[in-house]
């Protein structure tokens, strides 16, 4: 399975970003809002800068207390990203996500962020890809 594939069969592709500058507590509102793990932090919603987790926030949280969320999201993101084709293969972008230890990855295409896949979207596309084989065998076995 590509990674386009996994994009194609999220609810909702949006890719929720906020501007550098923001504030980490209004970036942890729209984590909670919104019910997601990591926001991209761009200027212009489509060229990445850095990308801010759940565990970013909460690591300085651990570190620092409250007075962290008076931080610009700058100070806390990371900002090399290791982003991914849509022509990727599934199993490739799990390994790579599974190897640098993190959970969301932006999907980019001619430069441009097309999407932002998480590792429960591709646990989930590989899961169903691996139930889909199982079917074919179990039929070609049985002679169906």
């Amino acid at each position: 399975m590509l990674v386009q594939q996994i994009l194609n069969g999220k609810p909702d592709s949006s890719v929720f970003t906020l501007a550098p500058g923001t504030s980490v507590a209004e970036a942890a509102k729209l984590l909670s809002d919104k019910r997601i793990g990591a926001i991209i932090i761009s200027q212009d919603g489509t060229v990445p800068a850095g990308i801010l987790s759940e565990r970013d926030i909460v690591r300085e949280l651990g570190k620092r207390g409250p007075d962290c969320m008076s931080d610009k999201v700058d100070d806390l993101m990371t900002t090399k990203l290791i982003a991914c084709a849509p022509d990727e293969a599934a199993v490739v972008v799990l390994t790579k996500m599974t190897e640098g230890r993190f959970r969301h990855m932006p999907v980019m295409k001619d430069g441009v962020m097309i999407g932002l896949i998480s590792i429960g979207d591709v646990v989930k596309a590989r899961l169903s890809e691996l139930a889909m084989e199982r079917d074919a065998l179990e039929s070609m076995v049985m002679g169906h």
